[in-house]
């Protein structure tokens, strides 16, 4: 390590001398007094990573070190985290790209053992649990049990990487939510690690493959979400290359009103960011507010960076977050470091300190938060509870504009006759299927509310809120309400902790009074894994094609997330989901109408069964202590009988099975030699899809359910798999033959090339002219690619929002699209198209594929791309009249580590060639 600006000093805790780097002793040579916190973290970063300027010069610390809060990002500098953190649906492909590598690097001359994790990398499963049994006592095991059935393949080949790859841990499942875990029990908040002979202390700083890893920022941590591409290249210690970011300085005031929750607040933060616009930036929390924000609420906030779409929401090391770490049971020693170091490199807070310089600033009062939904279909559309009715009635039609009505229906109006035309006499008209369930006679309406699941890291996490939704259910229980037929309860607690306190304070029974059984510890609903709706259910739905609707305590609720059969999906906290899942509607207005009736007729409002804050934080300061995190994490690393009974192989390279549909050697390194290639110029490519506005990568590569017919369905059935044991896109991300045929495939999913319907289809464009034949995106991808045909995507503005989801880049890859044209690009995203070889490519301001007069027939030339020197390219559009359209586009390889990735075909190609040629 260079030390350039002599800052290596020494620090004295615990009876140890560590080795640090000294942010005050710079200070002496630039200001460092208006840097933000998160400024700070990237600084020491720098120094204690300068390398004499072969990937960390003194030109970048100076770089900054002299940050102008105004400047746009610019200047590049390699970050390199202290660990990663990973969950079991990206964490899958990421084991298999190790031992694919593992396979590559042995044919290219060197050592399969070169291939490990050069830095701490753990990997918690909780995204594979479902919620196919509910409201009913056992359902955690049957749910757990039917897990492992499913998984048994995915889990023994974890097992395998636990084994045979150093710096390798696995949380095995039924522990928790990984952003909670990590919160909980994994996050260091300081680092120590001997380098060296020196026992250095340092920020604890995590890449995590999902996009909430930034939940971690609650605790002062830096961490953000990354592809497993990207997560990968860290774990084989590449650095990450980064433009300087802005930061935007987030100044909270005051404290939260009586009846507002920490869930009402992030999703107030959320649409005022969002329309700030943060999308690449750091946003910072500061202020007196903080000391009135407990730490749970510090973590839902930051939970929901990616749906602000900032890189990080972060808080900074105080009182709080130490008094936090003693709560969930830290050593001492661990503490005592943390405070120390936080003190001695000046980012420790204060109530009333100075403020940080920032790139802009916005400000809340947090006492004008007020209750509030996001949806139906975006978590920056916040909703005020008493706005809800309002905006289901406005949402609907769209939605049953152009539903068939039945033949009852027809002979009904048409006895009306007259007036209106039919379809928005229809429309006007309310539908209800009646359905018998729980041996009732009931009616299923346009708004009748299927789901209500609490669940999700966003929210599970804080207690506050989980002991609201549960002393709402007592208040509920004790008046004889119960859960509206229909509904289908669930609770999926963040970790074990989180069960203990809701039975120490006795409200876990009166939750299941109302159906609210715990059915796992994972994302279930929130991630789409909120499986199968009762038989009844399903056919009312269908009948009438009615717009049913969820309330759930998640982070995302985009098109065809939470489940296939259900069109419109509300964000709310759990007290929320706990008083719809009684109203059994969202076509209400609970601030001035009955939930329902209490034994003796009378109505029975939200506000008279809504807990109060002091009940609420009463019950916390009773319930919440260190002997639950303690007892839970004594052995989070060991796992149950159940994932200890599995068989696992044995070795350093992995032994393929060609019949797994589970886990398959990837092609990405087929006929790979240590040649670098360059960046070409796309010539006579045809359009994929044409796609608008907030494509998601749940659009890209959806999580849940796989239909029958779909081509990835197709396939599994001829390799003798049978629909029941499907099992979800999510789970099977370890085999691309899976995974490519069901990239495009959301059921949502609208190219416009199909007049935008929806569903994963496009025109397949013959060589030999003709119209376009419609198929299924993936099969007309591999006449493509027979022909030889290279492909490209058009859409519009925030392209690869959601999730951190590398297979939305690889499946993208496999299909033989070379570039992505967008008005706009989600960061993580842009990122994993540039690591697996997809140009990113952005119209310039105020163009689009309309303004271009495209319709997706043209076939496509991109030019001018010198090599990747090129800030911009030309894309030219010929029809098949001959006629042709040219616009320049920017070049989105925004650092020159990116093009040099880009040439190699990849960042893992990157990565195995320099491995090979230090062991030639």
């Amino acid at each position: 390590m260079a030390d350039s600006f002599a800052t290596r000093a020494q620090l004295d805790v615990n009876g140890k001398s560590y080795t640090y780097f000294s942010l005050p002793t710079l200070g002496k040579q630039f200001d460092l007094g208006k840097l933000p916190y998160s400024m700070k973290i990237l600084l020491e970063n720098l120094l204690r990573h300068e390398d004499g300027g072969m990937t960390v010069g003194k030109e970048h610390i100076e770089a900054v070190a002299k940050w102008d809060a105004k400047a746009e990002p610019d200047t590049e500098i390699a970050f390199m985290p202290a660990r990663v953190v990973l969950q079991d649906f990206t964490g899958v492909p990421c084991v298999v790209d190790f031992a694919a590598m593992r396979d590559a690097v042995s044919r290219l001359g060197g050592n399969a053992g070169q291939i490990n994790p050069q830095i701490p990398s753990e990997l918690v499963i909780d995204h594979s649990v479902q919620v196919d049994v509910f409201g009913r006592p056992d359902a955690l095991d049957l749910n757990g049990k039917i897990e492992f059935e499913r998984n048994a393949e995915r889990y023994s080949f974890l097992r395998w990487g636990q084994k045979a790859l150093e710096n390798f841990k696995v949380v095995p499942p039924n522990t928790g939510i990984v952003h909670q875990v990590n919160l909980e029990n994994l996050a260091r908040v300081v680092m120590e690690r001997e380098v060296d002979g020196q026992l250095l202390a340092f920020p604890d700083t995590v890449f995590g493959t999902d996009s909430h890893t930034t939940m971690i920022n609650g605790i002062g941590v830096l961490g953000w979400g990354v592809g497993g591409i990207e997560a990968e290249a860290a774990m084989l210690g590449q650095p990450s290359s980064m433009l300087i970011p802005q930061v935007v300085g987030f100044k909270l005031t005051g404290k939260l009103p009586e009846g507002a929750t920490a869930t009402d607040l992030v999703l107030t933060v959320t649409q005022m960011l969002r329309a700030h616009g943060v999308v690449g930036k750091f946003v910072e929390f500061f202020g007196d507010g903080l000391q009135h924000l407990p730490l749970a609420d510090r973590a839902t906030i930051a939970n929901m960076a990616p749906e602000y779409g900032a890189t990080c929401g972060i808080f900074p090391v105080d009182a709080e977050a130490v008094r936090y770490l003693r709560l969930s049971g830290r050593s001492e020693e661990q503490i005592a470091l943390v405070e120390a170091y936080a003190k001695a490199q000046g980012m420790w807070h204060e109530p009333g300190a100075p403020e940080a310089s920032y790139s802009a600033t916005l400000e809340l009062d947090m006492g004008e938060v007020k209750p509030s939904l996001a949806g139906p279909k975006r978590p920056q559309d916040r909703v005020l509870l008493s706005d809800m009715q309002a905006n289901f009635r406005k949402n609907v039609g769209p939605l049953v504009a152009n539903r068939a009505p039945t033949d009852r229906q027809i002979q009904r109006f048409e006895k009306e006759g007259g007036g209106q035309p039919q379809a928005e006499r229809l429309a006007a008209k309310p539908v209800c299927s009646k359905i018998n369930i729980q041996d009732q006679d009931v009616e299923l309406r346009d708004g009748s509310v299927v789901i209500a699941a609490i669940t999700s890291c966003t929210n599970t996490s804080n207690p506050a809120v989980m002991l609201g939704a549960g002393l709402l259910a007592r208040n509920a229980a004790a008046k004889g309400l119960t859960s509206a037929p229909w509904v289908k309860p669930s609770l999926g607690p963040g970790s074990r902790v989180v069960t203990d306190y809701l039975e120490k304070a006795g409200v876990l029974t009166d939750l299941e009074k109302l159906g609210f059984f715990v059915v796992g510890y994972g994302c279930t609903t929130c991630i789409g894994n909120s499986g199968p709706l009762p038989e009844a259910v399903s056919k009312g739905i269908a009948e009438n094609d009615l717009a049913v609707a969820s309330v759930l305590s998640g982070n995302r609720n985009f098109e065809g997330r939470v489940h296939s059969e259900v069109k419109m999906n509300y964000l709310a906290s759990p007290p929320l989901v706990v008083a719809y899942a009684i109203a059994g509607t969202v076509d209400i207005d609970l601030t001035t109408e009955p939930l329902g009736k209490d034994r003796d007729g009378n109505d029975v409002y939200l506000r008279d069964i809504w807990p109060s804050n002091k009940e609420i934080g009463d019950v916390i300061a009773a319930t919440v202590g260190p002997e639950l995190f303690a007892q839970n994490y004594a052995d989070v690393f060991k796992g149950d009988s159940r994932w200890n009974a599995i068989a696992s192989p044995e070795g350093e390279s992995f032994k393929w099975d060609e019949a797994s549909t589970y886990i398959k050697n990837p092609p990405y390194f087929d006929g790979m030699t240590m040649d670098v290639g360059a960046i070409e110029d796309v010539r006579g490519a045809r359009v994929m899809g044409l796609f608008g506005d907030s494509i998601t990568t749940d659009h890209i590569s959806p999580a849940g359910n796989i239909k029958k017919d779909s081509p990835a369905g197709k396939f599994l059935q001829s390799r003798g798999v049978q629909p029941a044991d499907f099992n979800s896109y999510g789970s099977r991300r370890g085999n691309d033959d899976v995974m490519v045929r069901g990239t495009f495939a959301n059921i949502r999913i609208k190219n416009l090339m199909m007049g935008g319907e929806e569903g994963g289809n496009t025109l397949y464009y013959a060589k030999d002219g003709g119209a376009g034949e419609r198929m299924a995106i993936y099969d007309a991808a591999m006449k493509y690619k027979a022909e030889g045909t290279p492909l490209v995507v058009f859409a519009g503005k925030e392209y690869g929002t959601g999730s951190s989801r590398d297979w939305a880049a690889k499946g993208t890859n496999l299909l033989g699209v070379k570039a992505v044209v967008a008005e706009s690009f989600e960061r993580i995203h842009r990122s994993n198209l540039v690591g697996m070889g997809v140009l990113p490519l952005q119209f310039l301001e105020g163009e689009n594929a309309q303004t271009h007069g495209l319709d997706g027939s043209e076939t496509i030339d991109v030019t001018g791309l010198q090599d990747g020197a090129a800030r911009r390219a030309t894309v030219i559009a010929r029809k098949a009249d001959g006629s042709e359209k040219r616009f320049e586009v920017h070049v989105m390889l925004l650092t020159p580590k990116e093009v040099e990735y880009f040439r190699h075909g990849g960042i893992l190609h990157y990565v195995l060639r320099q491995l090979a040629r230090k062991a030639a």
